[in-house]
């Protein structure tokens, strides 16, 4: 077993996709199945949010409405303001644009059939790393600055009233900025219970089982990109999810992040 790996404990029955990525060594110190595609949820607001800031500046402003819904979609990840962006800017050509963009090796668009279901965008925790890694080396300042600052000021809650501390959140005190997803809830947390029932996949990608991840940085300057993506087994509540997470997250070496206890 690699030295990168030796200390998950990933709980019994969760699948996992694992990424923490020192930016000061320029080294992973913790990764497993990090090239596991995972339907993103909410994650792949990151990628909506860097396309439609990808040509604005001088001669095309972000106007302040788009500020505006850029900013609660990725502070209090709200579904509206991503719908908005994604019928707006092309589906899965957003998608599309990324891959190219940053030269994603595993993030795939929604199936063909769900065209307008953005959660069902397929990554890894590889690709989420790049991800953050563009925003926070190679992105305009502008951009940059954007973004982060969002991730920065997450809200406990989402828009949808679910709870998105959990994760890097619960486990590090600050500095952190975190991009949380969750899918395959109903509004009082339950997800469903049909052991009988075939997972529902697409490319790869599992549409049904529960899904909780938690992505960002931590430590000082950003020093830890850290991502983990779950699928829970069917009929795990979203409370027991997040307490999964967050144990699993607690077994990770994170340079630069300090405990919460």
């Amino acid at each position: 077993m690699s030295k990168a790996r030796a200390h998950l404990e990933v709980p019994p029955g969760v699948r996992a996709g694992i990424a923490v990525f020192d930016r000061r060594t320029g080294a992973f110190t913790a990764r497993a199945d990090a090239h596991a595609l995972f339907r993103s949820a909410s994650v792949v607001k990151l990628l909506i949010a860097l396309d439609h800031l990808w040509s604005r500046g001088p001669r095309n402003p972000l106007t302040t409405g788009d500020g505006e819904r850029l900013d609660i979609m990725l502070r209090s990840s709200d579904d509206a303001a991503a719908s908005h962006f994604w019928t707006r800017n092309g589906d899965g050509a957003i998608v599309e644009r990324m891959v190219t963009r940053l030269g994603l090796a595993d993030t795939v668009p929604p199936p063909e059939e769900h065209p307008g279901f953005w959660g069902y965008t397929g990554l890894s925790a590889a690709d989420t790393v790049t991800v953050y890694r563009h925003l926070l080396e190679d992105a305009p300042a502008p951009a940059r600055d954007r973004v982060m600052d969002a991730l920065r000021n997450a809200t406990p809650r989402g828009t949808d009233g679910f709870d998105q501390s959990f994760g890097i959140p619960a486990v590090y005190s600050r500095p952190w900025a975190v991009k949380q997803g969750w899918s395959g809830f109903d509004a009082q947390g339950r997800s469903p219970a049909t052991p009988k029932r075939r997972p529902v996949t697409a490319g790869g990608v599992d549409l049904v089982r529960g899904a909780v991840h938690t992505t960002g940085t931590v430590g000082a300057a950003d020093r830890s990109v850290v991502v983990v993506l779950t699928l829970h087994p069917e009929g795990t509540g979203y409370g027991r999810a997040c307490a999964d997470v967050g144990r699993l997250t607690r077994t990770l070496d994170v340079p630069g992040g300090v405990p919460t206890d």
